[in-house]
This record gives structure tokens, C-alpha cells and sequence, in this order.
């Protein structure tokens, strides 16, 4: 019986998000999100979960953050945050990646202001 226990406990998590193992939105690590109306209520209707990382974003977090306070899978913390994203409750922010080359040059230019810093 512990065994079951421990076991569904893994499990578990994912039901919140119907197994969905994706987001819709591109939601990496350092991606910071927040709440689209830091004012509002929230919504009744929302899973538990959905609603802690509702109020939560009240202030601006990384999506790790997130899944580090609410002990639960990276995953399906993106998953949660995309759902909410659609429903307009948050706001996702867009997260620098260095794969265009405007995005290059802005980090180039921070490293090179740090360099300076640091000299």
C-alpha cells in the first residue's frame, strides 16, 4: 500500500493538466511571468494549483520559481502557466534566447558593459 501511495504521488501532478505534457507557449526556465491584472480576483473556477500560480504571479516570477514553490513537475507547471495564459489571466514575457541576431547583439553589448564593469 505505501508503495501505491508514493506512486500515485508521481503521478498525480499530471492529471491537473489531462496528461498534457506541452505548452502552447514557449515557457523555458527563465521566463518570466506575471498577472495580467495583479488586482483581480481570482477565479473560482481554476484547479488549485491554477490559482496559487495565479496569485503568485502577482509579483513577476521565472517559470522555475514556480515549479520550485509548488513542488511540482517543470512540466506541468508550463502546462498550467499556458492554460492560463490563454484564458488572459497571466502575461508571459518575452525571454531573450540569443537566436536571432538582434538578440545576439543585445547580449554582446550587455557582456561587453559588464566586461567593462569588471576591468
Amino acid at each position: 500500500m505505501r508503495n501505491r501511495r508514493r506512486r500515485g504521488a508521481r503521478i498525480r501532478p499530471y492529471t491537473f493538466t489531462g496528461g498534457r505534457t506541452r505548452s502552447r507557449h514557449p515557457l523555458m526556465v527563465q521566463t518570466l511571468v506575471s498577472a495580467a491584472d495583479a488586482n483581480a480576483e481570482v477565479p473560482s473556477t481554476l484547479l488549485p494549483e491554477s490559482r496559487r500560480i495565479h496569485q503568485m504571479c502577482r509579483e513577476t516570477r521565472s517559470v522555475a520559481e514556480i515549479a520550485a514553490e509548488l513542488k511540482i513537475p517543470l512540466g506541468v507547471t508550463q502546462v498550467l502557466l499556458s492554460d492560463l495564459a490563454d484564458q488572459g489571466l497571466v502575461y508571459i514575457h518575452p525571454t531573450i534566447t540569443g537566436h536571432s541576431p538582434s538578440e545576439n547583439q543585445v547580449l554582446e553589448r550587455a557582456l561587453r558593459g559588464l566586461e567593462r564593469l569588471f576591468q
